[in-house]
Protein backbone atom coordinates (compact mmCIF):
# COMPACT_ATOMS: atom_id res chain seq x y z
CA UNK A 1 0.00 0.00 0.00
CA UNK A 2 1.36 3.42 -0.98
CA UNK A 3 1.79 6.04 1.75
CA UNK A 4 -0.50 9.06 1.74
CA UNK A 5 0.86 12.41 0.55
CA UNK A 6 0.47 15.16 3.14
CA UNK A 7 1.67 18.76 3.30
CA UNK A 8 3.87 20.79 5.61
CA UNK A 9 3.92 24.58 5.39
CA UNK A 10 7.27 26.35 5.16
CA UNK A 11 7.18 30.15 4.97
CA UNK A 12 3.90 30.03 3.06
CA UNK A 13 4.99 27.24 0.70
CA UNK A 14 3.33 23.81 0.84
CA UNK A 15 5.83 20.94 0.85
CA UNK A 16 4.45 17.55 -0.20
CA UNK A 17 5.76 14.66 1.90
CA UNK A 18 5.10 11.01 2.74
CA UNK A 19 5.93 8.83 5.76
CA UNK A 20 6.54 5.09 5.59
CA UNK A 21 7.60 2.56 8.24
CA UNK A 22 7.70 2.57 12.02
CA UNK A 23 11.32 1.65 12.80
CA UNK A 24 13.19 3.17 15.74
CA UNK A 25 15.36 5.43 13.57
CA UNK A 26 14.06 8.46 11.66
CA UNK A 27 15.47 8.97 8.14
CA UNK A 28 14.72 12.02 6.01
CA UNK A 29 15.37 11.14 2.37
CA UNK A 30 16.43 14.17 0.31
CA UNK A 31 16.31 13.36 -3.43
CA UNK A 32 18.56 14.72 -6.12
CA UNK A 33 17.50 17.42 -8.56
CA UNK A 34 13.76 16.74 -9.11
CA UNK A 35 11.27 14.22 -7.73
CA UNK A 36 7.62 13.26 -7.38
CA UNK A 37 6.76 11.27 -4.26
CA UNK A 38 3.51 9.97 -5.77
CA UNK A 39 4.78 8.75 -9.15
CA UNK A 40 7.90 7.26 -7.57
CA UNK A 41 5.83 4.23 -6.56
CA UNK A 42 5.12 3.32 -10.19
CA UNK A 43 8.67 1.96 -10.63
CA UNK A 44 9.36 -1.37 -8.96
CA UNK A 45 13.07 -0.77 -8.33
CA UNK A 46 12.43 2.59 -6.62
CA UNK A 47 9.59 1.09 -4.57
CA UNK A 48 11.93 -1.69 -3.42
CA UNK A 49 14.58 0.90 -2.48
CA UNK A 50 12.14 2.98 -0.41
CA UNK A 51 10.47 0.02 1.29
CA UNK A 52 13.85 -1.43 2.21
CA UNK A 53 14.82 1.88 3.85
CA UNK A 54 11.50 1.89 5.69
CA UNK A 55 12.04 -1.68 6.90
CA UNK A 56 14.46 -0.40 9.56
CA UNK A 57 13.30 3.19 10.01
CA UNK A 58 10.50 5.69 9.90
CA UNK A 59 11.21 7.07 6.43
CA UNK A 60 10.20 10.59 5.46
CA UNK A 61 10.25 11.52 1.75
CA UNK A 62 9.42 14.92 0.32
CA UNK A 63 9.49 16.97 -2.87
CA UNK A 64 11.61 20.09 -2.68
CA UNK A 65 9.77 23.35 -3.23
CA UNK A 66 9.20 23.94 -6.93
CA UNK A 67 9.16 20.22 -7.75
CA UNK A 68 6.70 17.33 -7.75
CA UNK A 69 3.77 17.65 -5.35
CA UNK A 70 5.14 20.77 -3.63
CA UNK A 71 4.13 24.31 -4.52
CA UNK A 72 5.66 25.87 -7.59
CA UNK A 73 7.66 28.99 -6.78
CA UNK A 74 8.50 32.17 -8.68
CA UNK A 75 12.10 32.31 -7.49
CA UNK A 76 14.52 29.44 -7.11
CA UNK A 77 15.00 28.35 -3.50
CA UNK A 78 18.31 28.90 -1.77
CA UNK A 79 19.97 26.15 0.25
CA UNK A 80 18.83 28.04 3.36
CA UNK A 81 15.20 27.90 2.24
CA UNK A 82 15.54 24.20 1.47
CA UNK A 83 16.86 23.64 4.99
CA UNK A 84 13.79 25.47 6.31
CA UNK A 85 11.62 23.09 4.28
CA UNK A 86 13.30 20.07 5.88
CA UNK A 87 12.76 21.49 9.35
CA UNK A 88 9.12 22.24 8.52
CA UNK A 89 8.54 18.64 7.41
CA UNK A 90 10.32 17.28 10.50
CA UNK A 91 8.26 19.54 12.78
CA UNK A 92 5.00 18.53 11.10
CA UNK A 93 5.80 14.82 11.41
CA UNK A 94 7.02 15.29 14.98
CA UNK A 95 10.67 14.45 14.51
CA UNK A 96 13.24 16.15 16.72
CA UNK A 97 16.37 14.49 15.28
CA UNK A 98 16.86 12.44 12.12
CA UNK A 99 19.44 10.85 9.89
CA UNK A 100 19.63 12.88 6.69
CA UNK A 101 20.11 10.83 3.52
CA UNK A 102 21.15 13.16 0.70
CA UNK A 103 21.31 11.79 -2.82
CA UNK A 104 23.29 13.62 -5.51
CA UNK A 105 22.22 17.28 -5.49
CA UNK A 106 20.40 16.64 -2.21
CA UNK A 107 23.78 16.02 -0.57
CA UNK A 108 25.09 19.60 -0.29
CA UNK A 109 21.89 20.78 1.42
CA UNK A 110 22.02 17.85 3.86
CA UNK A 111 25.68 18.61 4.61
CA UNK A 112 24.86 22.26 5.27
CA UNK A 113 21.92 21.24 7.49
CA UNK A 114 24.11 18.86 9.52
CA UNK A 115 26.70 21.57 10.08
CA UNK A 116 24.11 24.25 10.93
CA UNK A 117 21.65 22.15 12.96
CA UNK A 118 23.62 19.35 14.65
CA UNK A 119 21.03 19.19 17.44
CA UNK A 120 18.49 18.04 14.86
CA UNK A 121 20.81 15.69 12.96
CA UNK A 122 21.43 12.19 14.28
CA UNK A 123 23.78 11.36 11.42
CA UNK A 124 24.48 12.19 7.78
CA UNK A 125 24.56 9.90 4.74
CA UNK A 126 25.72 11.21 1.37
CA UNK A 127 25.34 9.11 -1.78
CA UNK A 128 26.71 10.01 -5.23
CA UNK A 129 27.17 13.58 -4.11
CA UNK A 130 29.67 16.41 -4.38
CA UNK A 131 30.98 19.57 -2.75
CA UNK A 132 31.26 21.65 -5.90
CA UNK A 133 29.59 21.36 -9.32
CA UNK A 134 32.17 23.18 -11.48
CA UNK A 135 35.74 22.12 -12.14
CA UNK A 136 38.60 24.22 -10.81
CA UNK A 137 42.32 23.71 -10.36
CA UNK A 138 41.79 22.53 -6.77
CA UNK A 139 38.65 20.51 -7.56
CA UNK A 140 39.27 18.55 -10.78
CA UNK A 141 36.44 15.99 -10.42
CA UNK A 142 33.58 18.30 -11.41
CA UNK A 143 32.53 18.99 -15.02
CA UNK A 144 33.73 22.08 -16.83
CA UNK A 145 31.43 25.00 -17.58
CA UNK A 146 31.28 23.87 -21.20
CA UNK A 147 30.17 20.38 -20.12
CA UNK A 148 27.49 21.87 -17.90
CA UNK A 149 26.21 23.98 -20.80
CA UNK A 150 25.93 20.83 -22.90
CA UNK A 151 23.89 19.34 -20.06
CA UNK A 152 21.62 22.41 -20.07
CA UNK A 153 21.10 21.93 -23.81
CA UNK A 154 20.11 18.30 -23.23
CA UNK A 155 17.49 19.41 -20.72
CA UNK A 156 16.11 22.18 -22.87
CA UNK A 157 15.96 20.11 -26.04
CA UNK A 158 15.08 16.73 -24.58
CA UNK A 159 12.71 17.36 -21.68
CA UNK A 160 9.79 15.04 -22.00
CA UNK A 161 12.14 12.19 -22.92
CA UNK A 162 14.74 10.26 -20.94
CA UNK A 163 17.31 13.11 -20.78
CA UNK A 164 20.68 11.32 -20.79
CA UNK A 165 19.55 8.21 -18.91
CA UNK A 166 22.55 6.41 -20.42
CA UNK A 167 24.73 8.48 -18.10
CA UNK A 168 22.47 8.44 -15.06
CA UNK A 169 21.54 4.74 -15.14
CA UNK A 170 23.29 2.79 -17.91
CA UNK A 171 22.18 -0.58 -16.54
CA UNK A 172 18.53 0.19 -17.35
CA UNK A 173 18.92 2.62 -20.26
CA UNK A 174 17.79 -0.12 -22.65
CA UNK A 175 14.81 -1.18 -20.55
CA UNK A 176 11.70 0.25 -22.24
CA UNK A 177 9.52 -0.10 -19.16
CA UNK A 178 12.03 1.88 -17.09
CA UNK A 179 12.67 4.53 -19.76
CA UNK A 180 8.94 5.14 -20.19
CA UNK A 181 8.54 5.56 -16.44
CA UNK A 182 11.62 7.78 -16.15
CA UNK A 183 10.46 10.16 -18.87
CA UNK A 184 7.04 10.47 -17.23
CA UNK A 185 8.64 10.84 -13.77
CA UNK A 186 10.71 13.79 -14.98
CA UNK A 187 7.68 15.44 -16.58
CA UNK A 188 5.70 15.04 -13.35
CA UNK A 189 8.61 16.32 -11.26
CA UNK A 190 9.23 19.65 -12.97
CA UNK A 191 8.41 21.74 -16.02
CA UNK A 192 11.15 22.19 -18.65
CA UNK A 193 11.80 25.74 -17.46
CA UNK A 194 12.01 24.78 -13.79
CA UNK A 195 14.20 21.74 -14.49
CA UNK A 196 16.66 23.89 -16.44
CA UNK A 197 16.65 26.63 -13.80
CA UNK A 198 17.34 24.11 -11.03
CA UNK A 199 20.21 22.59 -13.00
CA UNK A 200 21.69 26.04 -13.56
CA UNK A 201 21.37 26.90 -9.88
CA UNK A 202 23.03 23.64 -8.84
CA UNK A 203 26.01 24.58 -10.97
CA UNK A 204 26.77 27.39 -8.52
CA UNK A 205 26.88 25.14 -5.43
CA UNK A 206 30.16 25.09 -3.50
CA UNK A 207 30.09 23.88 0.11
CA UNK A 208 33.79 23.05 0.50
CA UNK A 209 34.26 25.50 3.38
CA UNK A 210 31.32 23.94 5.24
CA UNK A 211 32.60 20.36 5.31
CA UNK A 212 35.12 20.68 8.20
CA UNK A 213 32.27 22.03 10.36
CA UNK A 214 30.26 18.81 10.17
CA UNK A 215 30.59 16.93 13.46
CA UNK A 216 27.83 14.32 13.28
CA UNK A 217 28.53 10.69 12.29
CA UNK A 218 28.81 10.66 8.50
CA UNK A 219 28.76 7.92 5.86
CA UNK A 220 29.79 8.73 2.29
CA UNK A 221 28.79 6.23 -0.40
CA UNK A 222 29.82 6.34 -4.05
CA UNK A 223 29.81 3.89 -6.94
CA UNK A 224 33.25 3.55 -8.47
CA UNK A 225 32.05 3.87 -12.07
CA UNK A 226 29.43 6.62 -11.58
CA UNK A 227 29.26 8.34 -14.96
CA UNK A 228 27.43 11.45 -13.80
CA UNK A 229 29.31 12.36 -10.61
CA UNK A 230 32.70 10.67 -10.62
CA UNK A 231 33.98 8.92 -7.53
CA UNK A 232 36.59 11.59 -6.78
CA UNK A 233 33.75 13.80 -5.54
CA UNK A 234 32.81 11.27 -2.88
CA UNK A 235 36.40 10.74 -1.80
CA UNK A 236 36.83 14.50 -1.38
CA UNK A 237 33.70 14.72 0.81
CA UNK A 238 34.98 11.94 3.06
CA UNK A 239 38.44 13.49 3.33
CA UNK A 240 37.07 16.88 4.34
CA UNK A 241 34.33 15.78 6.77
CA UNK A 242 35.96 14.91 10.11
CA UNK A 243 35.82 11.23 11.14
CA UNK A 244 33.55 10.27 8.24
CA UNK A 245 33.43 6.79 6.71
CA UNK A 246 33.84 6.31 2.95
CA UNK A 247 32.55 3.21 1.14
CA UNK A 248 33.28 2.77 -2.56
CA UNK A 249 30.72 0.48 -4.19
CA UNK A 250 30.84 -1.44 -7.48
CA UNK A 251 28.72 -0.20 -10.37
CA UNK A 252 28.32 2.78 -12.66
CA UNK A 253 24.69 3.81 -12.11
CA UNK A 254 24.14 7.19 -10.53
CA UNK A 255 20.51 6.59 -9.55
CA UNK A 256 20.75 4.73 -6.22
CA UNK A 257 17.76 2.46 -6.68
CA UNK A 258 19.00 0.72 -9.86
CA UNK A 259 21.92 -1.66 -10.29
CA UNK A 260 23.27 -3.22 -7.10
CA UNK A 261 20.94 -1.23 -4.85
CA UNK A 262 20.84 -3.82 -2.06
CA UNK A 263 24.60 -3.58 -1.52
CA UNK A 264 24.18 0.17 -1.01
CA UNK A 265 21.18 -0.41 1.27
CA UNK A 266 23.19 -2.90 3.35
CA UNK A 267 25.73 -0.17 4.10
CA UNK A 268 22.98 2.29 5.03
CA UNK A 269 21.21 -0.20 7.29
CA UNK A 270 24.41 -1.12 9.12
CA UNK A 271 25.32 2.55 9.59
CA UNK A 272 21.86 3.48 10.92
CA UNK A 273 21.14 0.41 13.07
CA UNK A 274 24.64 -0.86 13.89
CA UNK A 275 23.72 -4.30 12.52
CA UNK A 276 24.53 -5.57 9.04
CA UNK A 277 21.53 -7.44 7.57
CA UNK A 278 22.17 -11.14 7.00
CA UNK A 279 19.00 -13.03 7.80
CA UNK A 280 17.36 -12.70 4.39
CA UNK A 281 20.49 -13.35 2.35
CA UNK A 282 22.26 -16.42 1.10
CA UNK A 283 25.48 -16.43 -0.87
CA UNK A 284 25.82 -18.98 -3.65
CA UNK A 285 28.08 -19.65 -6.60
CA UNK A 286 26.05 -19.18 -9.79
CA UNK A 287 26.47 -18.49 -13.48
CA UNK A 288 24.76 -15.21 -14.30
CA UNK A 289 23.26 -14.68 -17.75
CA UNK A 290 22.20 -11.36 -19.25
CA UNK A 291 20.50 -11.04 -22.64
CA UNK A 292 19.54 -7.97 -24.61
CA UNK A 293 17.66 -7.52 -27.90
CA UNK A 294 19.87 -5.69 -30.40
CA UNK A 295 18.41 -2.43 -31.81
CA UNK A 296 15.15 -2.95 -29.94
CA UNK A 297 14.18 0.72 -30.01
CA UNK A 298 14.60 0.94 -33.78
CA UNK A 299 12.58 -2.24 -34.27
CA UNK A 300 9.82 -0.96 -32.00
CA UNK A 301 9.58 2.26 -34.03
CA UNK A 302 9.64 0.30 -37.28
CA UNK A 303 6.89 -2.14 -36.26
CA UNK A 304 4.68 0.09 -34.15
CA UNK A 305 3.51 -0.57 -30.60
CA UNK A 306 1.05 -3.39 -31.29
CA UNK A 307 3.29 -5.49 -33.54
CA UNK A 308 6.33 -4.88 -31.34
CA UNK A 309 4.41 -5.97 -28.25
CA UNK A 310 3.39 -9.18 -30.04
CA UNK A 311 6.97 -9.87 -31.18
CA UNK A 312 8.35 -9.15 -27.70
CA UNK A 313 5.84 -11.59 -26.24
CA UNK A 314 7.05 -14.33 -28.61
CA UNK A 315 10.64 -13.52 -27.63
CA UNK A 316 9.81 -13.77 -23.93
CA UNK A 317 8.01 -17.09 -24.35
CA UNK A 318 10.94 -18.52 -26.27
CA UNK A 319 13.46 -17.42 -23.63
CA UNK A 320 11.38 -18.84 -20.79
CA UNK A 321 11.00 -22.16 -22.62
CA UNK A 322 14.77 -22.50 -22.94
CA UNK A 323 15.36 -21.41 -19.34
CA UNK A 324 13.07 -24.21 -18.23
CA UNK A 325 14.80 -26.74 -20.48
CA UNK A 326 18.28 -25.85 -19.19
CA UNK A 327 17.24 -25.48 -15.52
CA UNK A 328 17.80 -21.76 -15.44
CA UNK A 329 16.15 -19.49 -12.90
CA UNK A 330 14.58 -16.31 -14.27
CA UNK A 331 15.40 -13.41 -11.98
CA UNK A 332 13.72 -10.66 -13.94
CA UNK A 333 12.82 -9.43 -17.40
CA UNK A 334 14.64 -6.19 -18.16
CA UNK A 335 12.16 -5.09 -20.82
CA UNK A 336 14.32 -6.00 -23.81
CA UNK A 337 16.17 -8.91 -22.24
CA UNK A 338 16.49 -11.24 -19.28
CA UNK A 339 18.57 -11.77 -16.17
CA UNK A 340 18.82 -15.43 -15.13
CA UNK A 341 21.07 -17.72 -13.10
CA UNK A 342 22.20 -21.32 -13.51
CA UNK A 343 23.77 -23.85 -11.17
CA UNK A 344 26.23 -24.85 -13.88
CA UNK A 345 28.05 -22.80 -16.58
CA UNK A 346 27.65 -25.47 -19.30
CA UNK A 347 23.86 -25.33 -18.99
CA UNK A 348 24.03 -21.54 -19.08
CA UNK A 349 25.99 -21.62 -22.34
CA UNK A 350 23.63 -24.19 -23.81
CA UNK A 351 20.65 -22.03 -22.94
CA UNK A 352 22.29 -18.90 -24.35
CA UNK A 353 23.03 -20.60 -27.67
CA UNK A 354 19.51 -22.03 -27.89
CA UNK A 355 17.94 -18.64 -27.20
CA UNK A 356 20.22 -16.92 -29.69
CA UNK A 357 19.33 -19.39 -32.46
CA UNK A 358 15.65 -19.41 -31.49
CA UNK A 359 15.10 -15.67 -31.68
CA UNK A 360 16.68 -15.57 -35.13
CA UNK A 361 13.67 -17.56 -36.36
CA UNK A 362 11.37 -14.68 -35.36
CA UNK A 363 13.59 -11.98 -36.85
CA UNK A 364 15.43 -10.81 -33.74
CA UNK A 365 19.07 -10.77 -32.69
CA UNK A 366 20.34 -10.75 -29.15
CA UNK A 367 23.66 -10.33 -27.38
CA UNK A 368 24.49 -12.31 -24.27
CA UNK A 369 26.95 -12.02 -21.38
CA UNK A 370 27.88 -14.79 -18.92
CA UNK A 371 29.99 -14.82 -15.77
CA UNK A 372 30.31 -17.26 -12.88
CA UNK A 373 30.82 -15.88 -9.38
CA UNK A 374 29.42 -15.56 -5.90
CA UNK A 375 25.97 -13.94 -5.74
CA UNK A 376 23.77 -12.76 -2.90
CA UNK A 377 20.20 -14.06 -2.94
CA UNK A 378 17.96 -11.26 -1.68
CA UNK A 379 14.41 -12.58 -1.67
CA UNK A 380 13.61 -13.28 -5.33
CA UNK A 381 16.42 -10.99 -6.55
CA UNK A 382 20.20 -11.36 -6.73
CA UNK A 383 23.02 -8.94 -6.04
CA UNK A 384 26.77 -8.85 -5.99
CA UNK A 385 29.74 -7.99 -8.17
CA UNK A 386 29.23 -11.12 -10.30
CA UNK A 387 25.90 -9.74 -11.49
CA UNK A 388 27.48 -6.44 -12.47
CA UNK A 389 30.32 -8.20 -14.31
CA UNK A 390 27.90 -10.31 -16.38
CA UNK A 391 25.96 -7.17 -17.27
CA UNK A 392 29.10 -5.36 -18.42
CA UNK A 393 30.23 -8.39 -20.47
CA UNK A 394 26.86 -8.36 -22.23
CA UNK A 395 27.22 -4.63 -22.88
CA UNK A 396 30.42 -5.11 -24.93
CA UNK A 397 29.07 -8.08 -26.90
CA UNK A 398 27.94 -7.69 -30.49
CA UNK A 399 24.79 -8.96 -32.21
CA UNK A 400 24.66 -12.75 -32.03
CA UNK A 401 27.54 -13.08 -29.58
CA UNK A 402 27.48 -15.29 -26.51
CA UNK A 403 30.33 -13.64 -24.64
CA UNK A 404 31.78 -15.21 -21.49
CA UNK A 405 34.44 -14.48 -18.91
CA UNK A 406 37.55 -16.63 -18.60
CA UNK A 407 36.03 -18.06 -15.42
CA UNK A 408 33.16 -19.56 -17.41
CA UNK A 409 35.50 -20.86 -20.11
CA UNK A 410 37.76 -22.57 -17.58
CA UNK A 411 34.86 -24.21 -15.76
CA UNK A 412 33.48 -25.91 -18.89
CA UNK A 413 36.77 -27.47 -20.01
CA UNK A 414 36.01 -30.76 -21.73
CA UNK A 415 32.44 -29.82 -22.56
CA UNK A 416 33.10 -29.60 -26.28
CA UNK A 417 32.32 -25.91 -26.59
CA UNK A 418 34.68 -23.89 -28.78
CA UNK A 419 35.82 -20.42 -27.72
CA UNK A 420 37.14 -17.51 -29.72
CA UNK A 421 39.52 -15.23 -27.82
CA UNK A 422 38.11 -11.70 -27.59
CA UNK A 423 41.20 -10.32 -25.89
CA UNK A 424 41.51 -8.36 -22.67
CA UNK A 425 38.92 -5.71 -21.85
CA UNK A 426 38.29 -3.05 -19.24
CA UNK A 427 34.72 -3.38 -18.00
CA UNK A 428 33.09 -0.14 -16.91
CA UNK A 429 32.64 0.06 -13.18
CA UNK A 430 34.71 -3.10 -12.60
CA UNK A 431 38.34 -3.08 -11.49
CA UNK A 432 41.06 -4.90 -13.40
CA UNK A 433 41.43 -6.34 -16.89
CA UNK A 434 39.12 -9.13 -18.03
CA UNK A 435 39.77 -11.85 -20.59
CA UNK A 436 36.64 -12.45 -22.66
CA UNK A 437 35.72 -15.24 -25.06
CA UNK A 438 32.96 -15.71 -27.61
CA UNK A 439 31.34 -19.16 -27.75
CA UNK A 440 31.67 -20.72 -31.20
CA UNK A 441 32.08 -19.02 -34.55
CA UNK A 442 29.42 -16.86 -36.19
Amino acid sequence: MKPETRYAKSDGVHIGYQVLGDGPADIVYVPGWVSNVEYAWEEQSLEHFLRRLASFSRLVMFDKRGTGTSDKVNELPTLEQRMDDVRAVMDTVGIQRATLLGVSEGGPMCALFAATHPSRTTSLILYGSYAKRLKSSDYPWAPSLEERHRWFDLIEQGWGGTVDLGTLAPSVAGNKSFTDWWAAYLRMSASPRDALALAQMNTEIDIRNVLPSIHVPTLVLHRMGDRDIVVGNGKYLAEMIPNSKFVELPGEDHLPWVGNADILLDEIEEFVTGVRPTATKERVLATVLFTDIVDSTARAVELGDAKWKELLGRHNSLVRKELSRFRGREIKSTGDGFLATFDGPARAIGCALAVRDGVKSIGLEIRTGLHTGECELVGEDIAGVAVHIASRIMAVAQAGDVLVSSTVKDLVAGSGYRFVDWGTHRLKGVQGDWELFSVGLH
